[in-house]
This record gives structure tokens, C-alpha cells and sequence, in this order.
């Protein structure tokens, strides 16, 4: 098992305050009070203030709907696959692949983060983030 993220930008291994038991995702806090993902250095969305702060999300959210991809046109993506939209619970809305469990998925699902081992387009070991259902 390699410890390596496949995009250390948009998470990481250890989970946030709120949620110290799953990965959290690197996002940014303006002092407005806006909070999004991922972390963006030109500005808030909101009101446009550029002294805006990185921030660990919470790895937790509520899933708002999810798709079954058949087909992929990306070569090394290997289908099927689920997708979602999840919010989270610090409040950004996220779109990532999730862990499926061979049950369906449904809108209010609860989800959280969760680090599995892939593969990169150059074929090396690494660890991904993914969403998957709260036990």
C-alpha cells in the first residue's frame, strides 16, 4: 500500500477538526463567511476579497444524486462507475466518484471520505479520494 495522493492539492490523508475520522478536502474560508472547495488564491466567489484563508472541509456530507457512468472516453477510467453530487456538511457542494457497495444510492444518503489505492495514468500506485456510505 503507497501513502501517496494521486492530488495532495485537493485533500488530504488526515481528516479535519470537525471530522478528525475522514480525509478532509483542502478548500479556502473568506472572512465573509463564504466557504468553498477547492481552494482557489484569486478570490472569493461571494463577494470578491482576495485575503481569503485555506481551510480543511469536513469529509461528511449528504448525497444530492448520483449517476452510473457505463462508458468513459478516458482510457484509464474503468466503467462503470457512480458519481455524485455531495454537500458537504461545512456547506460546499462537491462532485466526485463514489465508492460503490453494490446497494444504490439515494438523495439524502449520508457519505464521507475515504483514501483507496489506484492506479495513475502512468500506472503507479497511489491513493485517491472517494465518497462512501456512512456506516
Amino acid at each position: 500500500m503507497t501513502s501517496e495522493l494521486l492530488k495532495p492539492a485537493l485533500y488530504r490523508s488526515e481528516g479535519s477538526a470537525r471530522d478528525p475520522a475522514h480525509p478532509a478536502l483542502l478548500g479556502g474560508a473568506c472572512a465573509c463567511g463564504y466557504l468553498f472547495f477547492p481552494m482557489q488564491h484569486f478570490g472569493c466567489e461571494r463577494c470578491g476579497r482576495t485575503d481569503v484563508k485555506e481551510r480543511a472541509l469536513t469529509g461528511r456530507g449528504r448525497l444530492l444524486a448520483s449517476a452510473r457512468v457505463h462508458l468513459h472516453a478516458g482510457k484509464h477510467r474503468q466503467a462503470p462507475f457512480t458519481v455524485g453530487s455531495i454537500a458537504l456538511e461545512d456547506g460546499p457542494i462537491v462532485r466526485t466518484i463514489l465508492i460503490d457497495d453494490e446497494k444504490p444510492f439515494h438523495s439524502g444518503d449520508v457519505v464521507v471520505t475515504a483514501l483507496l489505492d489506484v492506479n495513475d495514468a502512468e500506472g503507479n500506485s497511489k491513493r485517491d479520494l472517494r465518497f462512501a456510505r456512512a456506516a
